[in-house]
């Protein structure tokens, strides 16, 4: 008899390959291929209705603004449709690997900023619709908004699929990666702006860009900014208005708000983080207008100084219910702040130190992070092929990345595998996708020259906008 026996697998790996196994078996009932399906989209399906029914909640006065934006060409109106293609992905064969998605992984949500550590990292950096979901999901929502964008930089068909294919090729690659790595390490894992340079070394012109961006995150900080956002009146240093994007609600008593959203948003952080906060002073506070799927939610900025008159930028931000939840499956968070803030420390590989949420004398959910923090991203509008391609591989990476950390690589990589089957799935999925995407802004464009979804120049809104 041999004297050397095989070692028995430790408690870990046998979860690990439990849920590799368990994965790879999911192909049975949703083999790899069937993500090229759109899945069964209802004959009555109607995008406006769907955009419609989403303007809900939000100010009034502001939602001909968020309609106008994607008014702009079919991939801004595609920023804004993340209920759509919720609503869609639902009805879509579905691989049953559920993990802690973004919820909205369009390539322009994902980014640079500084850790805590004052290190510049690459991640996503929108998780407004952060849930558990299908890990597809968030790969089917980047694929369709990467050949949108080749779309609108003119590139060929052929050209747009093979950008969709290496996203889902490189998240393929890194998932198998963090598959094999130790708990911790897959935690720990970040992508720095020194793995990009290494990443577009070979693409001059990309490397250029790269250098730019890197340049000028340096420069985005509270510091640099505050003459242009600030002025000092009468009544001592206050937020400029800067109408339509940033000005001040005359019936709101903001000091008296701010100050007492503020003490309940403090008990949500660690208790140094606490004594942090402590020590700055809040000064002014103005409704600040966003993005364009976020356009017309309740979105503040808060001015708060150091012991030194430093400023501080603070975000604080309503926060919805998650499209995803709103596609079937159940929240279970009480507090959607919280939920946005829970998705995003478990997905980020390095969070904001003032990430927190509390609820409102609204009643609405709010969630608070810095408004600049050396904040970046690359320009799509500069890209070209092979920069766009590259940019698709490192969201790739950094989705698995962020799939990775929340503990769901074992169980993705099993029903993945190591051949090309899926990668080829997504993309005729993200074309086809594409398609309907297109389809669906003819159809709002053609309701906002009739009159059905109202468009119009900024309004200052007349009801109270309060937390």
């Amino acid at each position: 008899m041999s004297k050397h026996r095989k070692k028995p697998a430790s408690p870990g790996a046998a979860t690990a390959n439990a849920a590799r196994e368990a994965g790879k078996a999911r192909r049975e009932a949703t083999p790899r291929k069937r993500h090229a399906e759109l899945g069964d989209l209802p004959p009555g399906r109607d995008p406006v209705a769907i955009i419609l029914a989403s303007d809900e909640g939000r100010v009034a006065a502001l939602v001909p603004e968020r309609h106008t934006r994607m008014l702009e060409s079919p991939f801004t109106f595609y920023r804004g449709t993340a209920a759509i293609q919720a609503r869609d992905l639902a009805r879509a064969p579905n691989s049953g690997v559920e993990v802690q998605c973004c919820g909205d992984a369009h390539l322009l949500n994902f980014g640079g900023f500084a850790s805590p550590e004052r290190n510049l990292v690459f991640d996503l950096n929108d998780f407004d619709e952060t849930h558990p979901a299908p890990f597809e999901w968030d790969l089917k929502r980047l694929s369709a908004s990467l050949v949108l964008a080749a779309r609108w930089r003119s590139l060929s068909e052929a050209e747009a699929g093979n950008i969709a294919e290496a996203a889902a090729r490189s998240y393929r690659h890194r998932i198998a990666l963090a598959a094999g790595q130790t708990t911790l390490e897959s935690w720990y894992a970040a992508i720095t702006w020194e793995d990009i340079r290494a990443e577009v070394e070979g693409e001059p012109r990309m490397l250029a860009t790269v250098e730019r961006v890197i340049a000028k995150a340096q420069t985005r900080t509270s510091e640099s900014v505050h003459h242009r956002l600030t002025v000092t009146t009468a009544d001592g240093l206050r937020i400029r208005d800067q109408p339509p994007l940033l000005y001040h609600l005359p019936e709101v008593d903001v000091p008296k708000v701010a100050a007492g959203f503020l003490k309940s948003y403090a008990g949500t952080l660690r208790e140094d983080l606490r004594a942090l906060l402590a020590r700055l002073r809040f000064v002014d506070a103005a409704l600040k207008v966003v993005g364009v799927g976020s356009v017309g939610t309740r979105c503040f900025v808060v001015l708060m100084l150091g012991e030194q008159d430093e400023p501080v930028y603070l975000q604080i931000k309503e926060a919805r219910a998650s499209v995803l939840a709103t596609a079937g499956a159940r929240s279970p968070w009480k507090n959607d702040g919280e939920r946005v803030v829970a998705g995003q420390r478990l997905m980020q590989s390095s969070s904001d130190i003032f990430l927190g949420w509390s609820r409102g004398l609204s009643g609405r959910d709010f969630y608070v992070r810095q408004l600049r923090d050396m904040k970046m991203s690359l320009d799509v509008a500069e890209m070209r092929r092979s920069g766009l391609t590259a940019y698709a591989v490192l969201c790739g990476q950094t989705l698995a990345r962020a799939h990775a950390k929340a503990g769901g690589a074992p169980g993705i990589a099993g029903y993945l595998g190591r051949s090309a089957a899926f990668d080829g799935a997504i993309r005729r999925y993200a074309l086809a996708y594409a398609d309907q995407a297109e389809k669906d802004y003819e159809t709002f464009r053609r309701a906002a020259a009739a009159g059905t979804v109202r468009t119009a120049a900024f309004s200052q809104p007349a009801e109270p906008v309060v937390l």
